[in-house]
Order: C-alpha cells, then structure tokens, then sequence
C-alpha cells in the first residue's frame, strides 16, 4: 500500500462510516467468546500445545495484566482498579504465581517466550521491588529468549530515572508512555495532568539508558480537543520524536465504562472534527518520516514494527499491531486474554473472583471460545487486510482449500460499493485497501465478519472515526 496521505475524504463518507465496529485485535471478537468455554477446554488447549511437536518449537507471548492506578482517567476503558493502597499489590503478584504454576503444571516449565508486555491499570504502580520480583518468577517458569520484545506501559507521573535504571535491569527493553495530549485544557477534562516537560525528560533519559524502542500513546476525539489544539500536542510529539506512536480514536461508551460518564458528550469533537485531527495527524507523521503501520499506528522506518510491514510480517494481536509471528499468547491476570491453538479464553473481570478461583487451584478462564473453520479462514482474511492492506485470493485458497471467489460471494458483492468510493481496489487476483481505505480500514474487514452481518448491534463497539 502507498505511504502517501490520502485524498480529502468528503463529509457523505464521513456520515456513512461514522459508525461503530470492532478493532479486531481477535477473530471472533471477544464479544463473542462464551462461557460455556471452560477451564476444563483451556487445561486441553494448554496440553495439547505442550504434547505438540510444531508447538513446542513456536515461541509464546506473554500479557501480564496490573490492574492497579492511584487516580482515575475519564476516559478509561481498562479494566482497573483506583487505590493508593500500594500493600494491594503483594496480594495480587502471590496470585499471579499460583497462576503461573497451573500453567506450568499443564504445557511444562521452561516454554520459550519472545514477547512479553505489562499493562493495565498502570504497571509502574508496582514498587521496583514488586517488579523485580514478578519478573523473576516469570524468569524461573519461561525461558526468556534474548533479543526477545519486552516492553511495559508507563505512567510518566508515577516514575523517575532511578526507576528507568530499573527497568532496564529487569530486561525491559521497550517503553510506552501514556501521553495522551499535552494540552492543559484537555488534560484537566479527563482528570490526567503531566507537564510536556515530565515526558520529555523521561523519553530523553530512556535514550540515554538504551531502551530499544519508545512508544509514546496519543488519543483524538477527548472532550475540549479542536484540530487546532491537537495540531500543537501533534508538533510537541514529533519533536520528541519516538520510536512508534500508536495514535486511538477515543471511543465515548459511558454505559459501558462508568468513568466516561465524568465527560459531556457535548465537549467531545464531532465526527467530522476527529477525522480532520486523524488526517492532520498522518499527513504530519509521515511528512517528519514515520511510517503508517495501519489503523492506529506509527514507527520510524528503522523501527522493527516498520521493517516488519516492509517484509510481510505484520501481524496484530490483542495489543495491537506486532512484529512477532502468529503465536499463542498466555494471558495472566485479573481480565486477561489469550490465546492458544484455535482457542481464545478470558480470565474474571474481578479481583474478588480471579482471586476465589485460584484459591480453589483452578485457573481463573470464565469464558472463551473454541474456534470453528469458518473462523479461522475469515480470521486469516481479516487479519490481511487489517496488517497488510492487501489480500492475495490465491494464498488464502491454498492455506484453506475453497475457492475465494465462491466462498465470499456475497462479501465480494458488498464490497463493490467501497470499490466504487475508492477505498479499495478489487481485481482477479485480490484486494487492496487504498490510501483513503486506510482511514476505513474497520469498515473493510467488517465485510467479512459474519458475527457482525447477522448482528447489528454495534453500540458495543468504538466508533470507526
């Protein structure tokens, strides 16, 4: 696909798309994993990959999920848990190891890992004791490769060099600071202050201490944000110059997320607004040399995320687009996703509850899915057009034995009508998203979810724009 910015999108297309869709970090959605998936069907998952010669050679990642923050963003849609009460993480980290251990109880010790992140909450709410000692016990059940990813998220308020120092020394490699916006206004309107300043120091000292790669979180569409407004914190960022930017689209679910009720609906940029700060904001990156990843992400060309896209080896997981091959991913902790073989499983969203579980020695899985073949074919189709923005007819027929063209028919024919507004190019031999498609890119891939055209209720999801 073309790096160039796309044309000016008009505001008809802008109406049509301003709807709701999946990110598809999974396929299926995790709104559609049930709980008739059990513990007993992740315990098979987990021992087949262990007795699995091809799997036992394909490296895992690792997602370690730290609920904890000490104040609140409105705009949050993690699952997370406001404390100060610092002593609640001893708690949580002697929870994670009896997780570890049934993992290790039922695939083996020592399974090979390349990935590894921490998120959240904020997972610099752990001391730096708390983390050396997480970090150890997942050193003592994995085998962590060298050269392999280790990132974690950061809070900027909530550290400082020594901690960096720190971090380092634990193996990170990979940083992500939740910067958000820079302006004071916008700051104050989802209750998360921290000077441009703070951050600037922080990515500078990072650098000087060798971290690999630095991320910096940036979101459009929060209340009292304006394209003008956002066109500062845009030019601040290219200035602290990352490595990657992951830029999201605030998506307002107040009935969903309690914290976002804190925000008017009236304060938050409309439709046409976002889509201007989204069109500003790539047409600004890649004029000062990143890369467009796809949908939501950014990287400077020597980035291991840009050589990946480069070479066809983008793949997107449930953090996000990643360099690493399409392999199992074991989720712990509280909310926690993963993935293994043709299963997905989610731990319990609570700590009462994730807690209870493993107190009666079981694994905390409340719910699932164990994936079909249909599944699986539009997974692969999907997931091309989200990573590559392109689809080869000819390799998904080979990987799947059917033929493209009949299998899809009806999508195909929907898909005519994004042809005709120029957001992808159909011929023979295959699909590609165009430069404007790339700001639908959702829209595109939402032609092939079947769960989706049998069901239109999206208000679960975020919007597109």
């Amino acid at each position: 696909m073309t790096e160039s910015v796309a044309e000016p999108i008009s505001e008809s297309l802008i109406r049509q798309y301003d709807v709701s869709g999946p990110r598809y970090t999974s396929f299926p959605t995790a709104d559609r994993f049930v709980e008739a998936f059990t513990a007993q069907d992740y315990i098979q998952a987990l021992e087949q990959r262990r007795s699995g010669a091809a799997a036992l050679a394909l490296p895992l990642s690792l997602y370690v999920h730290i609920p904890f923050c000490e104040s609140l963003c409105y705009y949050c849609a993690c699952n997370k848990i406001i404390t100060k009460h610092h002593d609640r993480a001893a708690a949580y980290l002697r929870y994670l190891n009896r997780e570890v251990d049934l993992h290790v109880k039922h695939m083996g010790q020592g399974q090979v890992v390349s990935q590894l992140h921490l998120g959240g909450g904020s997972p610099t709410f752990l001391s730096d004791e708390e983390l050396r000692e997480l970090m150890h016990m997942l050193g003592r059940n994995f085998s962590l490769v060298p050269g392999g990813e280790y990132s974690i998220e950061i809070d900027p308020r909530t550290i400082d060099e020594k901690r960096l120092d720190n971090l380092a020394e634990l193996g990170f490699n990979r940083l992500s600071f939740g910067v958000q916006d820079f302006d004071p206004a916008v700051q104050k309107a989802v209750h998360r202050i921290q000077p441009a300043e703070q951050v600037f120091a922080l990515v500078a000292a990072a650098r000087q201490k060798g971290f690999e790669s630095i991320n910096a979180d940036l979101i459009y569409g929060l209340p009292e944000q304006t394209p003008v407004s956002f066109e500062r914190t845009i030019g601040q960022i290219i200035e602290l110059r990352p490595d990657r930017i992951a830029l999201y689209a605030y998506a307002h679910l107040p009935e969903r997320f309690k914290p976002q009720r804190r925000i008017s609906s009236v304060e938050i940029p409309t439709g046409a607004a976002k889509v201007a700060m989204l069109a500003q904001s790539m047409a600004a990156f890649l004029a000062a040399g990143y890369v467009y990843i796809g949908m939501d992400h950014f990287a400077l060309p020597e980035d291991s995320l840009a050589v990946a896209k480069r070479q066809g080896r983008l793949h997107r997981n449930f953090q996000g687009y990643s360099t690493q091959p399409d392999c199992d991913m074991i989720g712990l902790g509280v909310s926690s996703i993963g993935r293994v073989g043709a299963t997905y499983s989610q731990n319990a969203k609570t700590l009462e509850e994730y807690y209870d579980f493993l107190d009666q020695g079981q694994f905390p899985v409340v719910r699932g899915l164990a994936l079909s073949r249909d599944d699986l074919l539009r997974r692969a189709v999907i997931m091309g057009l989200m990573c590559q923005g392109r689809l080869s007819f000819e390799s998904i027929e080979l990987a799947y034995l059917i033929d493209f063209k009949s299998y899809f028919q009806k999508e195909l024919e929907t898909l005519q009508t994004q042809v005709a507004q120029g957001l992808v190019a159909l011929d023979d031999t295959g699909i590609q998203v165009t430069a404007k498609g790339w700001f639908f890119v959702r829209a595109v891939a939402m032609v092939f979810d079947r769960y989706l055209q049998t069901d239109r209720t999206r208000a679960k999801f975020s919007k597109i724009l």
